[in-house]
């Protein structure tokens, strides 16, 4: 017993070193970049990094694309970035825009729960994602990343430009997740660009507009997405990028970005082709001095935003004036208003509702792949408590909710969404109105961008994507931004890959790199995936198998985009209302225009 106890004992204490050997490596800084080449840019030489799992990529970050917008330049559009002097680090990221970040411990419990990570992973992730130091952030923060491995190369490569996600308020494009080498390794150049958030990027004001010479406020982050787009045609041939071919794509907000690019006329001849995963602002019926019925105008949002930190009758100096900490702390007392940091129809910038844009294919329409995931709002759902955005909250009491969803879709359609989802079933109704706010959010939007984008005559790909955590006790499915770790190879040690995981990373990084090289993802020996067509209704799906299905969700989208169309044809005379719009849907019926439900 005596030799059992110390063999125990020894174990233990192998295991705890093994254990803090573990926790040493995950929490460790990573090693600054061994220099590469300097770069002759037109701003002045930069030195980049060599990569340090694939030393053929280098790595040059934090470029400025634009003047830093502080001071006189704040909520202005991005100015042409300054010129510098001698060589310029390029190894490390520049700062992240400013932006709010509570929430995001009780999110991230919510998600590493979620995905069913035992109690020693979950301990790992924790560690790893809260140990390092809290990024830095600064107003002066448009900056934007390149990976290549072609940059003394005699052939100019396809360019990928991401916008990432984070619902216009939060992110970065230097977050891990996205700095990784797979898209680069099969032959693109890959961006990543940050773009001013909340209140820096999207608050609107009667004083701003009065201050610019377009006589328009808001959608400042847009234009700095649209401001390094023109950074990237005049600049990216120095990185071995061809201007003349560069594909925007991004996820969520990042993905209604995409939409917003496609919208703006400040973006033609700047990119070529769209990649959108699981967004497109079809939604959004932000209008800068009018509003729908039940919301406000984006102007009078900016007053109550405002409202606090600045007088009622506050000129745009003393609004620049306001020190940018106290905006972001402010953002906690106005969380009703977080509807209105987003873009905005100002007859400029964004001419057009964006869903009657797209509608009536009055976008830069370009070869598009896009999808979404099967369990969109597993992360998203025990917060809104909703089924539908259609309604801002639901009653409790179930028959109450059902009779809500007959008032919002008409006794026909939500009794087939009732019994197409199962709302009726108290003991599975939370798991139904889970399911629909899914597709409600994402999938008919998606379907709707490409139906729109394919009658204009442009190739379309659409895709599902279907792959589960791993863990037997995953509760959240394929999760809301759960597909990039794919796109990109970006997969966590933590997260258990299996061989097949492996092999769907590998297939849908050389589907979007494909994409972004010719306008169609097909190659080598893939499986085909069709272009889409609204009467065979094909999408490829991911889960791990490779494999074309039709219809799918077909019957639900069908009644979504219903009211979709009908909301979008009530919303054009209320926010545009000099402009005459056709009342056809996209198959050529009449739309109803019932009143459009904030």
């Amino acid at each position: 017993m005596k030799w059992l106890l110390i063999a125990l004992a020894a174990l233990a204490a192998l295991a705890a070193a093994a254990y803090g050997g573990l926790i040493w490596m995950i929490t460790k800084a990573p090693p600054p970049l061994e220099d590469g080449p300097v770069l002759s840019l037109s701003q002045g030489d930069i030195q980049a990094g060599l990569d340090a799992s694939n030393a053929d990529i280098i790595q040059v970050n934090g470029i400025p694309f634009a003047t830093p917008p502080v001071g006189e330049l704040r909520w202005r559009a991005p100015q042409p970035a300054l010129n510098w002097d001698g060589v310029r680090d390029g190894k490390t990221f520049g700062a992240e825009c400013m932006q709010a970040r509570s929430g995001s411990g009780e999110f991230l419990n919510d998600l590493l729960n979620g995905m069913g990570l035992n109690a020693v992973q979950r301990h790992l992730a924790t560690i790893a994602l809260q140990s390092g130091p809290p990024p830095v952030e600064s107003e002066d923060c448009l900056f934007l990343n390149v990976r290549t491995a072609n940059a003394d190369g005699t052939d100019l490569q396809p360019v990928m430009v991401w916008i990432h996600g984070g619902s216009h308020q939060t992110g970065a494009g230097s977050q891990g997740i996205y700095q990784a080498n797979q898209l680069v390794e099969n032959g693109v150049v890959l961006v990543t660009v940050n773009y001013r958030l909340g209140p820096f990027g999207y608050v609107a004001h009667p004083a701003l507009s009065a201050d610019d010479p377009r006589g328009v406020s808001g959608n400042y982050g847009l234009l700095d997405q649209v401001a390094a787009l023109a950074w990237i045609k005049d600049n990216i041939a120095a990185f071995g990028g061809d201007p003349d071919n560069v594909t925007i794509f991004g996820e969520s907000a990042g993905a209604q970005s995409v939409t917003e690019i496609m919208s703006t006329p400040l973006s033609e001849g700047l990119f070529h082709k769209a990649i959108l995963q699981s967004g497109a602002s079809s939604y959004n019926a932000n209008g800068l001095t009018t509003a729908i019925e039940g919301r406000m105008s984006m102007h009078d949002a900016g007053l109550e935003f405002f409202d606090g930190i600045a007088a009622a009758d506050a000129n745009a100096a003393d609004l620049r004036a306001i020190p940018a900490d106290d905006i972001v702390a402010h953002i906690a007392n106005k969380q009703h208003l977080g509807g209105y940091a987003l873009p905005t129809v100002d007859g400029v910038v964004i001419p057009k509702l964006m869903g009657a844009a797209i509608r009536d294919g009055d976008i830069h329409n370009v070869p598009i792949l896009a999808g979404y995931n099967a369990d969109e709002a597993t992360l998203f759902y025990p917060s809104m408590k909703i089924p539908t955005v259609l309604a801002p909250e639901f009653p409790e009491a179930l028959e109450d909710r059902l009779a809500l969803l007959r008032e919002l879709y008409g006794d026909t359609d939500a009794k087939a969404l009732i019994d197409l989802y199962g709302l009726d079933d108290p003991e599975t109704y939370q798991k139904a109105e889970m399911d629909m706010l899914g597709d409600d959010l994402f999938g008919v939007h998606m379907r709707f961008l490409a139906q729109a984008n394919t009658q204009s005559g442009i190739p379309s790909y659409l895709y599902h994507f279907t792959r589960v955590p791993p863990s037997k006790t995953q509760t959240i499915g394929a999760f809301h931004a759960s597909e990039i770790f794919f796109v990109f190879g970006s997969h966590s040690p933590l997260a258990g890959l299996t061989e097949e995981d492996e092999t769907l990373t590998a297939a849908m990084g050389e589907y979007w790199t494909n994409f972004a090289k010719t306008g169609n993802p097909n190659g080598s020996d893939l499986p085909a995936w069709p272009v889409y067509d609204a009467a065979r209704d094909e999408w490829m799906t991911f889960n791990p198998s490779i494999e074309v299905k039709t219809g799918v969700r077909a019957e639900k989208l069908d009644i979504m985009e219903r009211q979709l169309l009908s909301r979008i044809q009530a919303a054009v005379p209320q926010i545009t209302p000099q402009v005459d719009e056709p009342v056809l849907a996209l198959g050529g019926e009449e739309a109803s225009t019932d009143s459009l439900q904030p």
